[in-house]
Order: C-alpha cells, then sequence, then structure tokens
C-alpha cells in the first residue's frame, strides 16, 4: 500500500505562495511512524553521536542568550525517554546520516522540489532535526540559516517567526556574528512582542520558515516531537557569504550596505569571499 503524500494540493500552494522570504502555515500529511517513536529517538540519540545532539533546559526566557543554555545532567537518551517530566527539550541534528532518516527526509523534500528548484535552484545539504519537548518548554529567540519545513507531529506549539532580512529584528551584526561562527540566539526586546507571524501548529500542522527568520517556540501542555525538514541553496549560501564579507569589511573600518534578500545577493563581495577562502586570507 502506498502512503499518501505529506503535501496535499493545499499544503503545495500554500508553499507555492510563500517561499521563499514568506511564512505559510498548513496541514501535512505525514503520520505516525515507527522511526519517530520517543524508544526509536533515543536510540537515534546514541547513534548519532554527542556532535550531533543538543539538549537544554526548557524553562529559560525568550532572550536567553548562549551562555544561558545549559544541559540537565542527563544522556541524550535518558532525556527523551524522560522528556515528560525532565523540564528539557532535545534537539537530534543531521539525522540524514542514518541511511533510514535520510530516505525518510529525501522522500519528504522529494515532494516538493518542483516548487523550489525553480525559484532558489537545486536543494543543496538536506537536512533533518528532530525535536523532542518538554510541556511548557521556550526554546528562545534566534534565527537558522536553512530554508525549513517544520511538521509537527505529536503535541502543541506555538511558533513566532519575525520578518526576514529586518534589521528591526535582527541587527546586520548579528548576522555577521553568527556566520562568524556565533552562537544562533539573539537579543530580544519587549517592543518586538507581537509583530510576529504565529504559527499555531497542533499534530499534524506545519509550517514554512524562511531562511534566518527570526523566531522562538513555545510549547502546549504536553510532550511535543516535531521534525524539521531543511535545505540549503545557492542563494542561501550567498547570503551567507555576503555577511562574512561584511563582517571582514567592518572590521576594517568599512560600513558596507546590508546583505540583499531574495532574488538579489551581493554578488560582488560573494564571489571575493569566495576567492579569499580559497587563497587561505579567511578562516
Amino acid at each position: 500500500m502506498t502512503n499518501p503524500p505529506c503535501f496535499n494540493t493545499d499544503a503545495r500552494a500554500a508553499i507555492t505562495a510563500a517561499y521563499p522570504n514568506g511564512n505559510a502555515t498548513f496541514a501535512h500529511g505525514f503520520a505516525d511512524h515507527p522511526l519517530l517513536t520517543l524508544d526509536a529517538l533515543a536510540t537515534l540519540g546514541d547513534a548519532l553521536g554527542a556532535e550531533n545532539v543538543e539538549y537544554n533546559r526548557s524553562d529559560l526566557p525568550v532572550g536567553a542568550g548562549a551562555a544561558d543554555a545549559k544541559g540537565n545532567g542527563l544522556s541524550i537518551a535518558d532525556t527523551i525517554r524522560t522528556i515528560h517530566a525532565n523540564q528539557s527539550w532535545a534537539v537530534l541534528k543531521n539525522i540524514e546520516k542514518i541511511p533510514a532518516y535520510r530516505a525518510l527526509l529525501e522522500n519528504l523534500l522529494g515532494e516538493i522540489a518542483d516548487i523550489i528548484e525553480p525559484r532558489t535552484g537545486p536543494m543543496l545539504t538536506l537536512q533533518g532535526f528532530i525535536f523532542v519537548s518538554s510541556p511548557k518548554s521556550m526554546t528562545p529567540y534566534h534565527f537558522d540559516p536553512e530554508h525549513n519545513i517544520l511538521l509537527n507531529l505529536v503535541g502543541n506549539k506555538e511558533m513566532h517567526a519575525f520578518p526576514a532580512g529586518d534589521p528591526t529584528f535582527a541587527a546586520p551584526q548579528e548576522h555577521e556574528r553568527y556566520h562568524a561562527g556565533g552562537h544562533r540566539n539573539l537579543p530580544w526586546r519587549d517592543d518586538m512582542a507581537g509583530k510576529e507571524y504565529v504559527a499555531h501548529l497542533g499534530p499534524g500542522m506545519a509550517v514554512l520558515m524562511p531562511v534566518m527568520a527570526p523566531h522562538f517556540v513555545t510549547v502546549g501542555d504536553d510532550v511535543a516531537i516535531s521534525l524539521s525538514i531543511t535545505w540549503r541553496s545557492e542563494w542561501s549560501y550567498r547570503e551567507a557569504e555576503g555577511h562574512g564579507a561584511n563582517r571582514w569589511l567592518r572590521a576594517r573600518g568599512f560600513n558596507p550596505p546590508p546583505v540583499p534578500r531574495w532574488p538579489k545577493h551581493a554578488r560582488l563581495r560573494s564571489l571575493a569571499w569566495r576567492a579569499a577562502r580559497r587563497l587561505g586570507m579567511v578562516g
């Protein structure tokens, strides 16, 4: 028996209307899966190794900084198996390193390649991330470099997403700091509250997130499990390179213009940054 598609006609229409710079919330058809039970995820966490897992206390403020991100004293497997009671959130990164999970990721992203690739080119660097969160968890304000669709599977979440590329919500220097290896968390100001897109995600709901869109996530009264299916594009890499070039220029007393959003890119800065890296002039 063939599994139903994850993205039906309505979901595809929502993605088409919003991609790559907008948010969209829609239903998905990804049903219960044996690779995504708590026991399976605990086993996956052990298999991925310490470099591909992260788990933090979940009772942090929205504006928590990198120094506030603290472990919970448990192993990743024990964190997942006791997630209902340990006030934590965990993320299993780069699940595509495990063949069964890579096949899952490729199948899901393959359903929408015909929407994505005519706009931003080939889907590069396919990666999957699984989030397991205790009730009432908070994932602090941050941004991520990938094109992302978050599929909520268990429990309820709210994704609070702010406009990507708007310096009101993430200053250019924050992008430059991040692309130089800095932490993903961002400074929070209370005056930003209420200016975001809010996606209410029950089981079977998904949200499309643009590259580098600042956001924070809250979890409802029960354990939540979500799967992020992500990809990069040539454009997203060029945007990152533009920020890298700007940081280099700013450190030398220049005041470079902002890096533009899709479909534009900082072509000369991107090419110069690539050349500098090839020559070993930058890290």
